[in-house]
């Protein structure tokens, strides 16, 4: 198991040091009045239920390949992406720096203000609905929550079926919130 990553120093445009950087190109400039105030937290894994592959990276990446799996075929041409990837073993990837808009929450809406990738950092663990998360991907979780409270004003931390309720069902039954510092809904 790979060591669990304490994000350094944020920079002007959102990057994190000391961490693996993959950037996707589906983003895009958030909107001038929207400062950062929410944080989303998702579950991802490609194929389902599988971890460990490169499915995730290639698909926030644009760069799936509908031959390797049944599935993929399906989601060929989604353009989604998020800011962070946890992985199953604590490693933290990002693919869109804190300044820009990820397009990780689609349709959505929290405390009456709709269009929540506007506001919002979206946080992928790989994991899915079925097994629990594990004890490194929620201590990088936490170390980055801290960093990200430091840098923007969170006023919450919710999860996908939150601010997409009867579409969204990520991060799941098996996502446990209380192990979660600095959640604020």
């Amino acid at each position: 198991m790979k060591s669990v990553q304490a994000p350094d120093a944020m920079d002007d445009e959102g990057w994190l040091s000391g961490v693996r950087r993959v950037p996707s190109p589906n983003c895009d400039e958030r909107p001038v009045d929207q400062p950062v105030s929410l944080i989303v937290i998702h579950a991802i894994s490609l194929p389902p239920n599988e971890f460990d592959g490169p499915g995730i990276i290639q698909l926030f990446t644009n760069c799936l390949d509908p031959a390797t799996h049944p599935y993929f075929g399906e989601i060929r041409d989604l353009r989604v992406s998020a800011h962070f990837l946890v992985r199953r073993d604590g490693e933290l990837i990002q693919f869109v720096p804190c300044s820009r808009r990820a397009w990780h929450a689609g349709v959505s809406s929290w405390r009456g203000r709709e269009r929540c990738n506007d506001f919002s950092i979206g946080i992928e663990l790989e994991g899915c609905d079925l097994l629990p998360f594990e004890d490194a991907q929620y201590m990088t979780l936490n170390r980055l929550l801290a960093e990200l409270n430091r840098r923007y004003p969170i006023a919450g931390v919710v999860g996908h079926s939150d601010i997409a309720p009867g579409r969204k069902t990520d991060p799941g039954p098996c996502f446990e919130w209380h192990r979660v510092r600095d959640a604020r809904t």
